[in-house]
């Protein structure tokens, strides 16, 4: 959150831009970003589009990276989140990220490791994480947050992006699709789609052992009304115990102190 005025009350885009224009027509070194202002993000984006895997798995690192500090959504991170989107459906996004190495295996396609990136970013400006910045903050949380309120009005353009690979051949693209495209139905145009993604994210549930993503689609499912009861696992169960209790003690130990401890 800035108290300058932010760079993107600039009209938002109604259909994502191509990757090129948003690279070259973007005032990077104008944008804040949590350590300074956005200069070296050019280079480093369009590194995401490298031939070498090395290259590409270090630029997630250094491009998306320079965005990301504490949960918060920058200046820069809007159009970060733009040109990220873009080049989902780009054919050098869909190879893995491996070490120069040929005798390595390979990694994780650089896609599911972007959709793993919008996906955290778009929680992160989620209904839960607004409501929560009204009750510290007030009714003004978003009008005094223009970046997050900007990444939000942009959902059903990132989620154009995300949907044509809910059905891709890669395993770990189709989860980590699914779980990115969860936060980003919250936005009122975008609700008619959650029957889909509810189909989706039962498929998930079939196939992947990930905690993280499991978690993230029980959520979703319970909060859109569907029974999960007969979806869940033994180690499910454990996860959702384990949270019950967390939760409990947290609770606890808040009712122990006058004031918020400074954790």
């Amino acid at each position: 959150m800035t108290d300058a005025p932010s760079q993107t009350d600039a009209a938002l885009p109604n259909v994502l831009p191509h990757y090129r224009t948003l690279l070259d027509e973007t005032d990077w070194a104008s944008l804040a970003t949590p350590c300074g202002t956005g200069e070296i993000l050019p280079a480093a984006l369009a590194r995401l589009l490298d031939p070498d895997p090395g290259t590409r798995a270090a630029a997630v690192f250094d491009a998306l990276g320079a965005v990301t500090h504490q949960n918060s959504i920058y200046e820069a991170t809007v159009p970060v989140a733009l040109y990220v989107a873009a080049i989902l459906n780009h054919p050098a996004t869909a190879m893995g990220n491996r070490g120069r190495d040929a005798d390595r295996a390979p990694h994780r396609p650089t896609r599911a490791a972007l959709l793993d990136w919008l996906s955290s970013t778009a929680y992160d400006a989620d209904d839960e994480n607004v409501a929560a910045g009204e009750r510290h903050c007030g009714k003004e949380f978003l009008d005094d947050y223009q970046e997050m309120r900007a990444f939000r009005d942009l959902r059903p353009v990132f989620y154009s992006a995300v949907q044509p690979l809910l059905g891709n051949d890669d395993a770990e693209v189709r989860a980590a699709a699914v779980v990115a495209a969860i936060p980003l139905v919250e936005h009122p145009a975008l609700v008619p789609h959650r029957g889909e993604l509810a189909d989706r994210a039962r498929d998930l549930l079939s196939t992947s052992a990930d905690r993280y993503k499991r978690d993230r689609v029980f959520d979703a499912l319970k909060a859109w009304g569907h029974d999960t009861s007969g979806l869940e696992n033994a180690d499910d169960l454990s996860a959702r115990e384990l949270r019950a209790r967390r939760i409990a003690e947290r609770a606890s130990w808040a009712g122990g102190y006058a004031e918020e401890p400074p954790f």
